[in-house]
C-alpha cells in the first residue's frame, strides 16, 4: 500500500530508507518543541498550550505535504517568525498576542489564494538556476551557523561579534556541551563517510547518550539555562490548549491601528514567502528534485500545504508554520517521498503525549546534524559557474550565499541575490537573461527595505 501511495520505486527508495529519513528530520527539528513555547511564552502565551499547538500544526502541515505533494519536507513553527511575533509585535509594538495570531491567520489565507492562483509558483520559476543553487549553499552555511550556536561553540563577542566558546569557563555546563557537540560532529562525519545508513540520526542519539552519561558522572551539571538531559515521563496537560485555540478571533480592534496591522500582516507574508521558497529551492536542489530548467514539478501542492499549515497553526495558537530547512537532514538520509514527511508528521503527533521526553533532547545533540547537513548542502557550490562570462549571475549568487548566515535570514539572502541579479544584468546589457517577474521581485524587495 505504501509503495502505491507514495510511489517508492519510481523515486528509487524504500520503506526503511523513508522511515529513517523521517525520524532523522524529526530529531533535527525536535528542538522547536522546547524553543517555541519558550519564545512565545515571553509574549504571554501559555507554554504548554503553545507546545500542543506547535505539534498539531506541524502534524497537519507535514501530513498535507505528504499526501498533497508526495515530498519529504516537514513543517513546524518557523524560527525567526516566532521571535518576530514575541519580541517585535508584542514586545516592541505592544500589541496583544491575539492580534499577532490574527495577522498570521490572515497571512495564511492570503497564502492559500496566492498558491491557488500560481503567483508563488511563478515566483519560484522566475528565479534563475544560479540563484537557486546559491540558495542551497547559503542555507547550508545558515543551518551550520545555527548548529554552531545550538552547540554553544559560537558565542557573542562585543569586539568581533562572534567567537569560539572558552571550554574551560563553566566547563560543567557550556564547556562540556560544546565539547560533546564537537564529538558528535566527528561521530556523525565518520559514520557518513563510511556510508552507514541513518548516520545523522545515530549521531544525534550518540551525542545525547554521551550527554546523559556525563550527567550521571557529574561531568555535566544541570544549572540555570542548562537542564537535565534525562527525560521525565509526565503526561501533557491537554486542557491547556483551550488557552490559545481560536484566540486569534478574540481581538478588540478598538486598540488596533489598521495601517499598522496591515504592515504586520505583510511583514509576516513577506518573510514567510521567501523563507519557504528558499527552503524548497535549497532542499529540492540538493535532492535533485528540480528539472533541467531549475523548476520543481510539485511546487504548487507544496506551497498550498505550507499555506494550510500556517492558517491552521494560527487557529491552534502558534506562530507561522513553515517548511523547515532541517528537512534537508532527512533528504540527506535518502528521503525522497511523502512517506518521509508522514513519518515526521506522526512523530510530531506522538510527541504531544511524550512531550517531556522529546523536550529533553538537548540542542547540542542536534547541532552536529545541522553542521554536517550544512556541509552537504554547501557542496552545491561546485555547480555554480565562476567564470568571466558568468559574473553577472555568479556575483549575485555569491552575495546571496554570504547574506544568509551573516544576516541570519534566508529571505534576506534571496532579496539581496534578486536585487543584485537584476541590477547587474540590466546595467551590463544582459536584459534577455532577466525574467519579467524578477523585475517585480526586485522592486518589491527594494520597497521592503524602504518602508518596512
Amino acid at each position: 500500500m505504501l509503495q502505491k501511495l507514495f510511489k517508492l520505486k519510481e523515486n528509487n527508495t524504500n520503506v526503511r530508507t523513508e522511515i529513517i529519513a523521517g525520524i532523522t528530520t524529526f530529531m533535527t527539528m525536535a528542538y522547536i518543541l522546547a524553543v517555541n513555547p519558550s519564545i512565545l511564552g515571553d509574549a504571554g502565551m501559555d507554554p504548554t498550550a503553545v507546545l500542543i499547538a506547535t505539534c498539531l500544526a506541524a502534524f497537519i502541515g507535514t501530513a498535507c505535504m505528504a499526501f498533497m505533494a508526495n515530498l519529504p519536507f516537514a513543517m513546524a513553527a518557523g524560527m525567526g517568525l516566532n521571535a518576530f511575533l514575541a519580541y517585535t509585535i508584542v514586545g516592541l509594538y505592544g500589541y496583544p498576542w491575539q492580534v499577532a495570531l490574527l495577522a498570521v491567520f490572515i497571512e495564511g489565507l492570503i497564502f492559500i489564494v496566492l498558491s491557488l492562483t500560481k503567483v508563488r509558483e511563478a515566483i519560484f520559476n522566475s528565479i534563475p538556476l544560479s540563484l537557486k543553487r546559491a540558495v542551497s549553499v547559503g542555507i547550508g552555511l545558515f543551518i551550520a551557523f545555527i548548529g554552531l550556536q545550538n552547540a554553544g561553540l559560537t558565542v557573542d563577542n562585543g569586539s568581533t561579534l562572534v567567537s569560539m566558546v572558552s571550554f574551560t569557563d563553566n566547563f560543567r555546563t557550556a564547556g562540556i556541551c560544546a565539547l560533546l557537540a564537537l564529538v558528535g560532529v566527528v561521530i556523525t562525519a565518520i559514520l557518513y563517510i563510511k556510508r552507514i545508513k541513518g548516520s545523522i540520526l545515530i549521531g544525534i542519539l550518540a551525542t545525547w547518550i554521551l550527554g546523559i552519561i556525563c550527567q550521571l558522572t557529574h561531568l555535566y551539571v544541570p544549572s540555570g539555562d542548562y537542564y537535565s538531559l534525562i527525560p521525565s515521563f509526565q503526561m501533557t496537560d491537554f486542557t491547556k490548549l483551550g488557552e490559545t485555540f481560536g484566540q486569534c478571533f478574540n481581538v478588540n480592534f478598538d486598540k488596533v491601528k489598521i495601517f499598522n496591522f496591515i504592515v504586520i500582516i505583510f511583514s509576516f507574508l513577506f518573510v514567510d514567502i521567501f523563507d519557504t521558497l528558499g527552503t524548497l529551492i535549497g532542499v529540492s536542489s540538493k535532492a535533485g528534485m528540480l528539472d533541467e530548467n531549475g523548476r520543481m514539478p510539485k511546487i504548487r501542492p507544496a506551497l498550498l500545504a505550507d499555506a494550510i499549515a500556517t492558517t491552521a497553526g494560527a487557529v491552534l495558537g502558534t506562530s507561522t508554520t513553515t517548511t523547515f530547512v532541517e528537512s534537508s537532514a532527512g533528504v540527506s538520509e535518502g528521503g525522497r517521498t511523502g512517506l518521509t514527511a508522514l513519518t515526521t508528521a506522526l512523530l510530531f503527533l506522538a510527541s504531544i503525549f511524550f512531550a517531556p521526553i522529546f523536550i529533553a533532547i538537548p540542542s547540542f545533540a542536534t547541532a552536529p546534524a545541522l553542521i554536517i547537513v550544512g556541509f552537504l548542502m554547501f557542496s552545491s557550490i561546485t555547480e555554480i559557474k565562476f567564470t568571466d562570462d558568468t559574473f553577472t549571475s555568479a556575483i549575485p549568487a555569491y552575495l546571496c550565499i554570504i547574506a544568509m548566515p551573516l544576516f541570519y535570514s534566508i529571505s534576506e539572502g534571496i532579496s539581496i541575490g534578486v536585487i543584485s541579479y537584476v541590477i547587474l544584468n540590466l546595467i551590463c546589457g544582459k536584459r534577455k537573461e532577466i525574467n519579467p517577474v524578477m523585475y517585480v521581485l526586485a522592486v518589491l524587495f527594494i520597497l521592503k527595505y524602504v518602508f518596512l
